[in-house]
C-alpha cells in the first residue's frame, strides 16, 4: 500500500509498505479522508508536535474511514462500519492517567506523530481509539479530532453568557473556535484576520466584528469600536507576535488561550506588572483528552460546520509539496484522500 513515510526535516517519501494485519484488539482501517494539521507541517520542518516523531514514521492523525477487518478480541466494531479516529492511545496506569489528566499520559500512543498513521491506504489503530459515525461523511468525521482539541481549549477559556471574545486568527481552528465560543453562550465574537475570504467566512458563521490585522491596528480598531471589555482572547495563530498582542488587548480579569502551536524554542517577552495590573489569566490547551466523543455528536448533529473552511482534497502523492508550500496551505483546510490520484 502507499503511504507518506517522515524520515527527518523536510524529507517526507511517498512510499510502497506493507499492509498492516490487526492485533487481537484493533481494528484496519481503510482510510477515506485524513487532514493536514499544524502538527504535520511542524513535524515535516523538524519540530517536536506534542511528542518527538521517530524517523520512519508514517505522519497523518485526523482521519476517517472503513473498518476493513477486525482482530479476534474486537467486538464494538465490524467491517463495513464507518468510523473517525482518536490518535491519542493513554496507557491507563500511569499517575496522570489514575488521576483523570490522561492527555499527560506518561506512555501516550501517539496515531501519526509516535507511530503510523493515517496519511496511508490503510492504517491499524486500537478498537479504544475509533467512534463510529452514520451521517457525517468521511471529510467531516476527520474534523473530528481537530474540532475535539478546541472543545478542549473552549472548555479552559471559561466563557460566561454574554461574554465578549476576540479570536486572533481566521484558520480552520479559529473557524471551530468562533463557533464553540457563540455555543458557549458568547454575547459578541470578534476575529482578527488579514484575509478578507476568511474574514467573510467568518461573518457567514456568525462573526460579529472582522478586523483586518494588517490594514488596521488591533488596538485602535477595537477602541473606535467601542467592544467593551474583551473578557476571553484566544490565540489560534501560533506566531510570538500575535501572542503577545493577544496579552495586550486582553481586559481586566480576561483569560487569554495561547492555542495555536509555535516551534518548541520559540519565546514571548512577558510583562508581569501588566498581568499583575489586569488580573490576567494566561492558559493553553493540550491535545484532546475525553472530548472527542462530544466533538462527533456536534458534527453528527450539523451544530458545527466543519466543511466550508475546506479548500481542496488532494493525493498522497501531494502531500509533501503541500507540506512544504505555506502559501498553498494558507489558503484554507486541505483534506488528503489516500485512494486518488495513486
Amino acid at each position: 500500500m502507499k503511504a507518506a513515510v517522515f524520515y527527518g526535516k523536510n524529507d517526507l517519501r511517498i512510499e510502497e509498505i506493507e499492509k498492516p494485519v490487526p492485533r487481537s484488539d484493533e481494528v484496519l482501517v481503510k482510510v477515506m479522508a485524513c487532514g493536514i494539521c499544524g502538527t504535520d507541517v511542524h513535524i515535516f520542518h523538524g519540530d517536536e508536535g506534542a511528542a518527538p516523531t521517530p524517523a520512519g514514521t508514517v505522519l497523518g492523525h485526523e482521519f476517517s474511514g472503513i473498518v476493513e477487518s477486525v482482530g479476534r478480541d474486537v467486538t464494538a466494531v465490524k467491517p463495513g462500519d464507518k468510523v473517525c479516529v482518536d490518535p491519542n492511545k493513554l496507557c491507563g496506569e500511569c499517575d496522570y492517567c489514575r488521576g483523570g489528566m490522561g492527555h499527560f499520559c506518561e506512555h501516550i500512543t501517539g496515531i501519526g506523530t509516535t507511530v503510523n498513521g493515517g496519511f496511508a491506504e490503510y492504517c491499524a489503530v486500537p478498537v479504544s481509539q475509533v467512534y463510529k459515525f452514520e451521517k457525517a461523511g468521511y471529510n467531516r468525521a476527520a474534523m473530528t479530532e481537530p474540532l475535539a482539541c478546541c472543545l478542549h481549549g473552549i472548555d479552559r477559556c471559561n466563557i460566561s453568557c454574554g461574554d465578549t471574545v476576540l479570536i486572533i486568527g481566521g484558520g480552520m481552528i479559529g473557524m471551530l473556535m468562533l463557533q464553540l465560543a457563540k455555543m458557549s453562550g458568547a454575547g459578541k465574537v470578534i476575529l482578527s484576520e488579514p484575509v478578507e475570504e476568511k474574514r467573510r467566512q467568518a461573518e457567514k458563521l456568525g462573526a460579529d466584528l472582522c478586523i483586518d490585522s494588517v490594514k488596521e491596528d488591533l488596538r485602535t480598531a477595537l477602541k473606535r469600536a467601542d467592544v467593551g471589555r474583551i473578557a476571553t482572547v484566544i490565540e489560534c495563530v501560533g506566531r510570538k507576535e500575535t501572542m503577545s498582542q493577544a496579552i495586550e488587548v486582553a481586559g481586566n480579569k480576561a483569560t487569554v488561550m495561547l492555542f495555536g502551536l509555535t516551534s518548541p524554542g520559540e519565546k514571548i517577552e512577558l510583562s508581569p506588572f501588566d498581568i499583575f495590573k489586569k488580573e490576567l489569566t494566561v492558559t493553553a490547551s493540550y491535545i484532546n483528552p475525553y472530548t472527542q466523543g462530544r466533538a462527533l455528536t456536534l458534527i453528527e448533529n450539523g451544530k458545527t460546520d466543519v466543511s466550508s473552511m475546506v479548500y481542496r482534497t488532494v493525493s498522497l502523492t501531494e502531500l509533501p509539496g503541500i507540506l512544504a508550500d505555506g502559501k498553498e496551505r494558507a489558503k484554507g483546510k486541505i483534506i488528503v484522500v489516500p485512494g486518488i490520484g495513486n
